[in-house]
């Protein structure tokens, strides 16, 4: 099947929204087939899975796709297709190896990427029926920095759910527009109406530095929420989690409970988040009421089109549920680019979804040190 036929497949997937489910044999056998199109259209993938001795049509199953390490996107370019139709390119970060050492993730379908994640941020950020929301990030805009996959997101949430009086405040050399800023949490904190801050953690951090130092404590209205996406290290200090939601708590007035992570990659087109707000509102809808979850039995959880699984570092093989590892996602969002990917992420699989524990320390896992060294050697290069 074509690159056209498969995307209007899983947009059909998509546009049912993050509440109707996706039986397994219909997604394994959707999966499956994107794989087989990935190895015949994407030259780097496929001698991959051929240097890993596996037959693509002899897998029949989700679970028995190989997977390239995110790793690998540092290397070559990933396409499913013509790179003459890459729509657009998002690079990683690249704040652990500099600027050389940032992974691209070259998109085909933006449609693609639109359609994926918008449902599953409303469902978990904007659960509520009602009227736009004034959406404050303190990030860069996606026009100051066109090749962050993050500032994309937000500038889709921000044209399609977004508000008045929403808008970017970090400018393109990371420094943030405190003027602005403050000047707009002071408009939505006289609104009546509940406003959304979104930001990484490394902003946040940075700005309740500033805050508390200059006394810029504000309390937005009620049903505000905060989206924080990243780790929890500051410029001058690393807090702990529970010490950093009680500090956002203290610079915005928004409780612990309607503070949400995200946890996404530049390499997967679909996000995790915690259902904290989707949960109590659910419960809501149906007339019940739902204690908030604990900061320390959080997890996130996937739209319908993601399956995640957490593997033994060494071999690879699924874990039973508690056990640590490391994480692993078949993302049918990554179409143009490669849907199974393991990362370098450690994390437990819980009743639900999974958490997050952290990078792996030290060395990368063996597992995946092995599949990179065959995708190296695939490609003609030395590990």
């Amino acid at each position: 099947m074509s690159f056209q036929g498969l995307a209007e497949e899983v947009k059909g997937i998509l546009r049912r929204g993050v509440d109707e489910p996706f039986p397994e044999q219909a997604f394994s056998d959707l999966a499956v087939r994107i794989f087989r199109f990935q190895c015949r259209s994407n030259r780097a993938y496929g001698g991959f899975v051929a240097r890993r001795g596996v037959n693509p049509e002899q897998v029949t199953r989700w679970e028995e796709v190989p997977l390239l390490p995110t790793r690998a996107f540092k290397s070559t370019a990933l396409v499913s297709g013509d790179l003459k139709d890459v729509a657009q390119v998002f690079r990683t970060s690249g704040t652990t190896r500099g600027p050389k050492g940032r992974g691209e993730h070259h998109v085909v379908d933006l449609a693609l990427y639109r359609e994926s994640l918008l449902p599953n941020f409303k469902a978990n950020l904007l659960p509520e029926e009602g009227q736009k929301t004034r959406v404050l990030c303190l990030l860069p805009s996606p026009d100051a920095v066109p090749d962050s996959s993050l500032s994309f997101m937000m500038g889709e949430v921000v044209r399609v759910l977004g508000g008045e009086g929403s808008g970017f405040f970090v400018g393109s050399d990371g420094e943030i527009d405190g003027k602005g800023f403050r000047s707009s949490l002071g408009a939505a904190e006289r609104s009546a109406d509940p406003v959304l801050v979104v930001g990484t953690a490394f902003a946040f951090v940075r700005w309740i530095e500033v805050a508390e130092e200059n006394g810029w404590l504000t309390c937005l209205p009620e049903g505000s929420r905060v989206m924080e996406t990243g780790g929890y290290k500051g410029r001058s200090k690393e807090l702990s989690r529970a010490d950093f939601y009680e500090a956002l708590e203290g610079v915005f007035g928004v409780p612990e409970s309607r503070i949400v992570n995200e946890y996404g990659m530049t390499e997967l087109l679909s996000q995790f988040y915690e259902p904290v707000l989707a949960e109590v509102q659910g419960a809501k809808s149906s007339g019940r009421e739902l204690s908030p979850i604990p900061l320390a039995e959080r997890y996130h959880r996937g739209p319908p089109w993601v399956r995640s699984r957490v593997l033994d570092p060494l071999t690879l093989e699924t874990l039973t549920q508690g056990e640590v590892g490391v994480l692993a996602h078949m993302d049918l969002g990554n179409l143009g680019s490669v849907a199974a990917v393991i990362t370098d992420d450690l994390g437990r699989e819980v009743p639900g979804g999974f958490q997050v524990l952290g990078r792996s320390p030290g060395s990368e896992p063996r597992g995946c040190s092995l599949a990179m060294e065959d995708f190296l050697a695939s490609q003609g290069v030395e590990s």
